[in-house]
């Protein structure tokens, strides 16, 4: 092997090392898989079909990911996840009952990370990724 193509294989192999050890320190956070396992071991956070989850940790703040906002009605996520629902009006019993259990799984999911003594909120966020791959389309700001 040539000294160009000997230098060329350990530059090139110290880059793939570089971005391999980059990659792991960027997903590895213990905290976040901790508050994860704590939210999976609650029986009313881990009995809902949405697995509500934190993705980031920072300055006390735990960023969870949620399905509902103003922009997107309930209703189309409950839809998905109770097929039962579909057709039922935004005032049907079952569909009031659904948004309530809902509201319930996501509050109890924000009181239990909240109670870990280094969080001190919760912050929400559209989990984008989950609506879009049950079909329902984010809105796109003006």
């Amino acid at each position: 092997m040539d000294s160009f193509t000997r230098n060329y294989s350990v530059v090139l192999g110290l880059i793939v090392l570089a971005l391999i050890v980059i990659g792991v320190r960027s997903s590895w956070q213990p905290g976040i898989n901790s508050m994860n396992a704590i939210l999976e071991d609650d029986p009313v956070v881990s009995n809902y079909p949405y697995q509500f989850r934190v993705v980031s940790f920072s300055d006390g703040v735990a960023t969870m990911l949620t399905p509902r906002s103003f922009d997107i009605p309930a209703y189309r996520f409950l839809q998905v996840i109770y097929p039962n629902l579909n057709g039922l009006r935004e005032d049907d019993p079952k569909m009031i009952a659904a948004q309530k259990a809902l509201v319930d799984a996501q509050k109890r999911s924000m009181d239990v990370i909240e109670a870990l003594p280094e969080v001190e909120s919760v912050h929400w966020v559209l989990d984008v990724r989950w609506l879009a791959d049950h079909g329902i389309a984010n809105p796109t700001p003006f």
